[in-house]
């Protein structure tokens, strides 16, 4: 819960872009939206919108298409939370400059601290809106430094902090200053976006921007950051969530080895390491081994199983001796005993593997 006593942070409201299909992360996100994907035994968006509470922002909208319902089901107007939260529906995909636009009427403020709903991030909020006060910025970009630039946009700043180019990946990187997908906009730019058609920041308004000499600075640090689009991300930040690498002000407690939830059950000689999660009514085996392993609401783990950085879905059951590695596992499938699923495999919902039935080595 956010703390109510957090000076409120004047004149900023808050966008969050959750309208992606989350394509990387399926099977999982056929059946829910990828920002609410349990992480850390919260939905991934619970852990942001936590943030945004802490920083003392109030107001926020999100910006939804994909399954748009399953967030105000669960979040309501935000009240839970010591929020405001107001919903705008696209009705087809309008980017993420689109995105920003289409939200413009639910708008009140000033300035507007706008999020890609698929970054864990640990970053300073008020920070990065002092920066953008301070310099009198038209858009403030979060920019974090990460040691191998290439896989990213890079954004290279002058001495002043202003911001001189938007570069697409490149195996030659000028700098090791990524765009963390976090940005500060004065309302006027976001009402000279383009209305009604797919518009992307990185493609068309920051360049355009640059080209017109507005005043685009870059807010650096070394914070904590992390897209979760692709399993092996969200794995790892799940498991960072548990152990208390990455900040959230929704966890509460001391973090560790591994989360358990209520009503899962634990056998005799279960081993849980490496960040594991453990989701409510979820049932591990005797010596079973979990090593950063996400297991969802109601999932099972037979006796001797071992799953290694996989994420489990809802109701899935992972059969004795059965071993599972880098994997993820669809809502209710059912993988029998002594199966070897590794290396990226995915089992779709529902889908049920004999006993056996796959293995990925020879050995017997």
């Amino acid at each position: 819960m956010v703390n109510d006593q957090v000076a409120s942070e004047p004149n900023v409201d808050a966008v969050v872009l959750v309208g992606g299909k989350g394509t990387r992360l399926r099977p999982l996100t056929l059946s829910a939206p990828k920002p609410m994907l349990p992480t850390a035994g919260l939905p991934f968006l619970q852990h942001l919108l936590a943030r945004i509470g802490a920083a003392g922002i109030k107001h926020v909208v999100l910006g939804t298409s994909f399954k748009a319902e399953v967030f105000e089901e669960y979040f309501g107007d935000g009240s839970s939370m010591g929020l405001e939260i107001e919903y705008v529906t696209e009705t087809e995909p309008l980017g993420t400059g689109g995105g920003i636009r289409n939200v413009l009427p639910k708008l009140r403020a000033d300035n507007v601290i706008v999020f890609n709903g698929d970054v864990l991030g640990g970053t300073d909020l008020r920070a990065v809106l002092d920066t953008h006060r301070h310099t009198e910025a038209d858009v403030t970009m979060h920019l974090v430094r990460v040691g191998d630039p290439r896989a990213f946009g890079c954004v290279p700043t002058d001495e002043d902090g202003r911001v001189t180019d938007f570069l697409e990946k490149t195996q030659d990187p000028p700098t090791d200053q990524i765009n963390a997908g976090c940005y500060v906009f004065r309302r006027e730019i976001i009402e000279k976006i383009p209305a009604g058609r797919p518009v992307s920041v990185e493609r068309e308004v920051f360049p355009g921007l640059l080209a017109e000499g507005r005043r685009v600075f870059g807010h650096v640090d070394a914070a904590y950051w992390r897209d979760m689009g692709t399993p092996e991300d969200f794995v790892r930040g799940s498991a960072d969530l548990v152990r208390g690498i990455a900040p959230s002000p929704a966890l509460d407690g001391p973090r560790g080895e591994s989360l358990v939830h209520p009503g899962a059950g634990i056998a005799p000689g279960a081993v849980l390491i490496g960040g594991t999660v453990v989701g409510r009514g979820a049932e591990i085996g005797a010596g079973a081994r979990l090593d950063g392993a996400v297991v969802f609401d109601g999932a099972v783990i037979e006796a001797g199983a071992t799953v290694e950085r996989s994420i489990v879905g809802f109701g899935a059951r992972i059969g004795p001796r059965a071993l599972v590695r880098d994997a993820v596992i669809g809502d209710g499938a059912d993988v029998g005993a002594r199966c070897e699923l590794l290396r990226g495999a995915r089992v779709w919902p529902g889908v049920a593997l004999p006993d056996g039935g796959v293995r990925f080595s020879t050995d017997v």
